[in-house]
């Protein structure tokens, strides 16, 4: 990481300049602590009139001696006192780099007394080699008057342990500006540093694929997966452009809208494009585009979390071409028997189109009516999960014929196993229902006698010629045992054997037995048997998802009054009303505030009026009085004609994005920073009243002069023109940094402390603020004047935050110091800021407590990083948990994210975990994920796979169960990765997931009506389902097809060697 530094500042000129010694110089470069104090009381005056007085600007004088240099010893021993009692390291440098600051916080952090540091090289004695070279630039530009904030560079302890320090590098100067080393004050950030390496690592190793761009879409976040995905390494597209280079034609305007709506802050859930791989194949990736930020809040990006549904697309798009072009008709109802499924067999079939048949009663309107009942009671049946098997009935035609169908009639069911209609695959029978009955005729009048039995050898076929042989007519014969009633005693046995042979399937010809006539002959007369062999077809494939009432986004629609028709799961979870609550009520009437009414009774109108509205922001009342604002898009819906029938909205939830939008104008509206500004010839035109406290001069002593020759110092005046006049041709600047010369000056001690590049402040015993340096009105806004005297906790802290601040200086008031102390401080244009502080007591010179001080650092860019990677694991289809920054990425990622200790305990539960699974984070942390959550089926090898994890060995695409809050079981597709801490111990593991349930129960539905359907189903298996895998490019097919090709061509066979004994039959009749 490389932190970025600032520029110096140059010295405020001290109003009373004292010459010194060469021998006192000296001194002050070894002496820590040595402030010229002494020298100061005997040295004379630079005046020469040798009362110590120094002039100030004008020539006037600024004071007797002898106040000045008690003021300043006394002074220069409390700095003294506070820079050593820090909680913070404070180390310096003289001019050779050799150490001549060491505070007791530095002892107790690297382990060395001053003793044993003091006078050494700080660089060569006490720096990692590898960061030698540019710690020694910092103190070389520090030593040259360039000053470097937040500079972060590793210490060696005495034992040899790495410790990271953030510092900030101030040089120290003379009372006459003169450089005389650089002093330090560092802050430990060891334990955070390991954090980001983690969350980083935990990014970069994630089984999702995660990219991001920056402003310009370039490429700048390629993570390990994305490169195992898409087959092109980081430094292939790291500043290449994501949409130019990366994506399909056909799909370039999409991707870029996306991008450009998450640029303005727009983010995109769900939103599905291809990818093109290094090897020239599409991917499609489902992504959720979130917008990346830095910590001002201003747009710098668009990360996004993929998933790869190459695979799902290809099945769905397989299942749906299959049904929709099987040569069985297929057809389905919902629950109230109206027609939903009608596939292009159906259409050719029966002669109505899709169109004309969707949701119009199948029984009332295409039955006949001698089957009407029949029909709805299997179709009742279904309906009540009771399927029923090889149902014959007849549809009507468009054309008016009767066609006999055979029909297989499944439920349909959701994922949580509710009825929700029936769905059909038919066999045309009408052919074989006429050869049947010709071959009943043919049997009935050949001039062969035909007899049959059935499996209990009971007659049950004799035709006119069996009649006319042997005088039986068929009613005397219906029924009777054949070999019992007709055979002679000496036959009985082999003709049983033979009817046992032929209902075990093993078949005779040419046997020869007599039969007893009416008239007690047995004349024998030869057997011929005719067989069909009747075996379904296997026909069924998955219901196509539910596409509206599944979308993660509300969709809901009125008829042409207004009323409530569509009203899918997402609208009834955001809105807190059931579909039974709110269909056929008024949407605006019912659930649009007052103030609303119209306007979107115009949009309704207009939509009603085949004017479609894109992108309208309205607000919903939801069932708890809750106010939501949504992002809609009105669409006309039309019938078959093209008649405006109503109008669906597909809906976004922009609450938070507007509450966010509100709070931004509200901080810029009330703003109170010092304001000033020039006009186009660079004279000073606006000076507002906090630039006049914090700089010193009133606005009549400075408008109309020149800002940069004025009252910029020499080494900035070339850098500050530039800036401004850049401005003055459209091209702006933020956070420029540059001096102003104020109206007053100061010493060496409190300079170095005024000037410090971290904040520091104090208080007095009351609370009451008594030090707050440069740097701390630069941060939060209020200049010295504004602050001193006032309360610290009540002025300007949060209130959340009072009880804790005020605890803690109540501690460091009695003695009791506290480190690493996170707080937020509201800066004078509301804005907030984090704060990592170390809170010290001040002492006098006898021990007394008489104040609390405290060195803080400006941690609101780090913590906004580290919410900025938590919303990448946790922003996620997509479909993770830490702190700050990286929290607030973890907690509102798309996937459902938990993780686990080392004892298996929950210890990270995100936002979409608590909402796919119903427990709240306080329900589930420190439970056991196996014992309390997963199914007793699953415990086993779930317990495996954390064990793995905590073992190092992690495990991807690992599928199982939870059972979330109310009883229900969701399937996860789980990615188990390995925690670890700065020292690459296991400390836990971590799971993204997705949730499946909907893609399996859409499986296993799809499996259910292949495997039960009455039509034999088998063909070229589509390359799109077997591509790019085996060494020959063709993948092994699963076992259940291949189960079933292998049965299909078994029936294959006998259907076809029954047909050739069809027509030896007919030969032999024919003969």
């Amino acid at each position: 990481m490389i932190a970025p530094t600032t520029r110096g500042r140059p010295p405020l000129q001290s109003s009373m300049s004292m010459s010194r010694s060469a021998s006192e110089e000296s001194d002050l470069a070894r002496d820590r602590y040595t402030s010229g104090n002494e020298a100061r009381a005997t040295s004379p005056s630079s005046n020469g009139n040798g009362n110590g007085n120094g002039l100030n600007k004008s020539g006037n004088g600024a004071g007797t001696g002898h106040s000045s240099r008690e003021s300043d010893g006394n002074q220069s021993i409390d700095s003294r006192s506070l820079i050593d009692s820090a909680n913070a390291p404070i180390f310096g440098v003289d001019s050779h780099g050799r150490v001549n600051v060491w505070n007791k916080c530095a002892m107790r952090i690297v382990g060395y007394t001053p003793e044993e540091v003091m006078g050494k090289n700080l660089v060569t004695e006490f720096i990692s080699k590898d960061y030698q070279a540019s710690v020694g630039m910092v103190i070389d530009r520090a030593l040259r008057g360039d000053e470097t904030a937040n500079y972060e560079f590793p210490l060696m302890t005495k034992e040899g342990a790495r410790i990271e320090i953030l510092l900030n590098a101030t040089a120290r100067r003379n009372r006459d500006g003169k450089i005389i080393g650089v002093v330090g004050i560092g802050q430990d950030i060891t334990g955070r540093i390991a954090q980001e390496r983690e969350y980083t690592r935990l990014i970069d190793t994630a089984n999702a694929p995660i990219f991001g761009v920056d402003t310009h879409c370039a490429v700048n976040v390629w993570n390990q997966c994305a490169i195992q995905l898409v087959g092109y390494p980081s430094e292939e597209v790291m500043g290449k452009n994501l949409v130019t280079e990366f994506i399909t034609d056909e799909f370039m305007e999409d991707v870029q809208a996306v991008l450009d709506r998450a640029l303005r802050g727009e983010e995109t859930a769900n939103f599905q494009f291809p990818l093109m791989t290094k090897s020239g194949a599409r991917l499609e990736v489902l992504l959720n585009a979130t917008t990346r930020r830095d910590e001002q809040g201003n747009i710098i990006g668009v990360v996004g979390i993929g998933q790869d549904i190459t695979g799902r697309l290809a099945q769905e798009r397989e299942y749906t071409r299959l049904i929709d072009t099987a040569n069985a008709p297929i057809f389905g109802v919902n629950t109230l028997g109206r027609v939903n499924v009608w596939n292009k067999c159906a259409s050719r079939l029966i002669g109505y189109s899709a169109e004309e048949v969707m949701g119009h009663s199948l029984v009332q309107e295409f039955i006949t009516n001698d089957y009407q009942a029949s029909v709805q009671a299997v179709l009742d049946k279904a309906l009540a999960g009771d399927e029923t098997d090889n149902f014959e009935f007849p549809l009507i035609t468009k054309a008016g014929a009767h066609i006999e169908v055979l029909l297989n009639a499944t439920t349909r069911r959701d994922e949580q196993g509710t009825v929700i209609g029936v769905v059909g695959i038919g066999q045309d029978i009408t052919a074989r229902l006429a050869q049947e009955r010709e071959y009943s005729k043919l049997i009935d009048t050949a001039n062969a006698p035909i007899f049959g039995v059935d499996n209990l050898g009971r007659v049950n076929v004799w035709n006119k010629n069996a009649y006319k042989l042997v005088g039986y007519p068929p009613e005397e014969v219906m029924g009777k045992n054949l070999v019992q009633e007709f055979i002679t005693d000496e036959f009985k046995t082999a003709v049983q054997a033979v009817l046992d042979q032929a209902l075990h399937g093993e078949e005779t010809a040419n046997f020869e037995f007599p039969l007893m006539t009416k008239g007690g002959q047995g004349n024998i007369i030869g057997v011929v048997g005719i067989g069909q062999d009747i075996t379904g077809r296997l026909a069924q494939e998955r219901e196509y998802s539910r596409l509206i009432d599944t979308a993660n986004a509300p969709i809901f629609g009125v008829d042409t009054l207004g009323r409530v028709n569509v009203w899918n799961k997402c609208a009834s979870r955001l809105i807190g009303y059931s579909t039974e609550e709110v269909m056929g009520r008024s949407l605006v009437q019912d659930f649009i505030t007052d103030d609303f009414k119209t306007a979107v009774q115009s949009v309704l109108d207009q939509a009603l009026a085949g004017d479609e509205t894109d992108n309208f922001e309205f607000p919903l009342i939801t069932k708890s009085g809750y106010r939501i604002e949504v992002l809609l898009n009105a669409t006309s819906r039309r019938d078959e004609q093209g008649n405006v029938i109503g109008m669906v909205g597909i809906g976004q939830d922009i609450t938070a994005r507007l509450s966010q939008e509100r709070e931004y104008s509200k901080l810029i509206d009330t703003a109170n920073a010092p304001i000033f500004g020039v006009d186009t010839q660079g004279a000073v035109n606006v000076w507002n009243q906090c630039a006049m406290r914090l700089v010193g001069y009133s606005a009549e002593e400075v408008m109309g002069k020149i800002l940069v020759k004025e009252f910029i110092t020499d080494e900035f005046k070339t850098a500050v023109q530039a800036v401004l006049d850049q401005a003055l041709h459209g091209e702006e600047t933020a956070n420029f940094q540059f001096p102003l010369m104020t109206k007053g000056g100061e010493r060496e001690y409190s300079r170095l402390i005024d000037t410090a590049n971290a904040p520091i402040f104090g208080v007095d015993t009351l609370g009451r603020v008594n030090v707050w340096n440069e740097c701390a009105s630069r941060l939060i806004g209020y200049s010295t004047q504004e602050v001193m005297g006032r309360s610290l906790v009540q002025d300007f802290i949060t209130d959340d935050f009072k009880t804790a601040v005020q605890a803690v200086l109540d501690k460091a008031l009695a003695g009791d110091e506290t480190d690493n102390f996170e707080f937020p401080l509201i800066t004078k244009s509301g804005y907030r800021m984090e704060v990592l502080l170390n809170a010290t007591s001040r002492r006098d010179e006898q021990g007394n407590v008489i104040g609390m001080v405290g060195i803080g650092q400006d941690i609101t860019a780090r913590l906004s990083q580290e919410r900025e990677y938590s919303k990448l694991i946790d922003s996620a289809n997509a479909p993770i948990f830490g702190e700050r920054e990286y929290s607030r990425l973890i907690d509102t990622a798309n996937a459902p994210i938990f993780g686990v200790d080392t004892f298996g305990r929950v210890n990270v539960w995100n936002k979409c975990a608590m909402r796919l699974i119903g427990y709240s984070t306080e329900e589930v942390m420190g439970r056991s994920l196996v014992q309390d959550f997963i199914t007793d089926d699953f415990k086993t090898p779930v317990q495996t796979v954390l064990d793995q994890a905590l073992a190092g060995d992690e495990t991807d695409n690992f599928e199982f169960p939870l059972i979330t809050k109310s009883g229900a079981r969701i399937e996860v597709l789980l990615n188990a990765t390995s925690r670890r801490d700065e020292q690459g111990n296991v400390i836990g593991m971590v799971g993204i997931g997705q949730d499946i349930t909907a893609r399996l129960s859409q499986e296993r539905e799809y499996s259910k009506l292949i495997d039960s359907a009455n039509a034999p189903i088998f063909g070229a298996v589509d390359l799109a389902l077997i591509e790019d895998s085996g060494e020959n490019g063709l993948r092994e097919l699963p076992t259940r097809v291949r189960e079933l090709t292998d049965h299909q061509r078994l029936v294959c066979q006998h259907a076809v060697d029954t047909l050739n004994d069809m027509l030896d039959v007919s030969i032999c009749l024919t003969c």
